[in-house]
C-alpha cells in the first residue's frame, strides 16, 4: 500500500513493458484502465516450474492506493508471483518517486530503486 493516491491515468499512459527472463520468467505487458481511472488490471504470465496467468488490480481511492492479485484469479503464491509484484511495485516507486509504501507483504521482492 502506497502513502498517496497515486494518479493511475498517468501510470497507465506512460506504463512500459515489464520482462524477466531469468531465474524467472516474468512478463507484464499491457494495463487497463476502468472508466473511473481508480482501478488498473495488469494481466501478468510467470513461468517457475508452472505457467500462471493472472492480474494484478491497482486501487486508487482516498488518501491511498493499493496493489494487489485481483482475488477472481487467486495464483499460487510463489516466489514468481511475489517477484512480479515487487517489479510492478518498483515501476511504480520510479513513476511517483514521492510515494511510499505504508504496508507490504512483498518487502523482499522489490528490487531497489536505480
Amino acid at each position: 500500500m502506497f502513502d498517496e493516491k497515486i494518479d493511475l491515468k498517468k501510470f497507465y499512459t506512460s506504463f512500459e513493458k515489464i520482462t524477466q527472463y531469468k531465474p524467472i520468467i516474468i512478463k507484464i505487458q499491457d494495463v487497463f484502465i476502468d472508466k473511473s481511472e481508480h482501478t488498473l488490471l495488469l494481466p501478468t504470465l510467470v513461468v517457475e516450474s508452472t505457467n500462471q496467468h493472472f492480474l494484478i488490480q491497482i486501487n486508487a481511492k482516498d488518501n491511498k492506493t493499493t496493489l494487489r492479485l485481483f482475488p477472481e484469479t487467486d495464483p499460487e503464491k510463489t516466489i514468481g508471483i511475489k517477484t512480479a509484484m515487487g517489479l510492478l511495485t518498483l515501476s511504480m516507486l520510479e513513476t511517483f518517486p514521492s510515494a511510499k509504501i505504508t504496508k507490504t507483504n512483498i518487502s523482499d521482492f522489490i528490487p531497489d530503486k536505480k
